[in-house]
């Protein structure tokens, strides 16, 4: 699943080169470029591929480490 989340790293930073649609001045629901929704996507994903990194990719020895220290300072 590590892999996974790079590979999803990797297509957010390519879709975030969003260069179709710099000269498109369709506005979605009247109101909002088409642009600016396309990065507030770009954003949500980001956000969805953060929670799936911290979850499937989060090396296990930090928090064993983490916990070590906790246990042993106490």
């Amino acid at each position: 699943m590590r892999y996974v989340v790079w590979l999803l790293v990797v297509a957010l930073i390519i879709l975030h080169q969003d260069l179709w649609y710099w000269d498109d001045r369709t506005l979605v629901g009247g109101f909002m470029p088409i642009t600016l929704l396309w990065q507030a996507g770009i954003s949500v994903g980001a956000g969805l591929v953060w929670f799936l990194a911290t979850i499937f990719a989060w090396p296990s020895d930090l928090i064993e480490e983490a916990q070590q220290e906790s246990e042993g300072g106490e």
